[in-house]
């Protein structure tokens, strides 16, 4: 079962402003929304989780 997420919640969850967001998705280095309807995105919560991981693995990783 996928879980669609809103931009509020995925600022939430990873602690990034809108623009950061976005610059991201255009530089294909955070997944690009889904469209939900006419004038709505949103994000699935498996590949924001997934990159919040990748994050914490290159990071830890670097910490070595």
């Amino acid at each position: 079962m996928y879980k669609i997420i809103r931009l509020s919640e995925v600022k939430a969850l990873t602690g990034l402003p809108r623009s950061t967001l976005y610059k991201k998705i255009s530089e294909k280095t955070f997944p690009g929304q889904i469209s939900i309807g006419v004038r709505s995105v949103g994000w699935l919560e498996s590949d924001v989780q997934n990159w919040i991981h990748e994050q914490i693995s290159q990071t830890q990783s670097r910490a070595k």
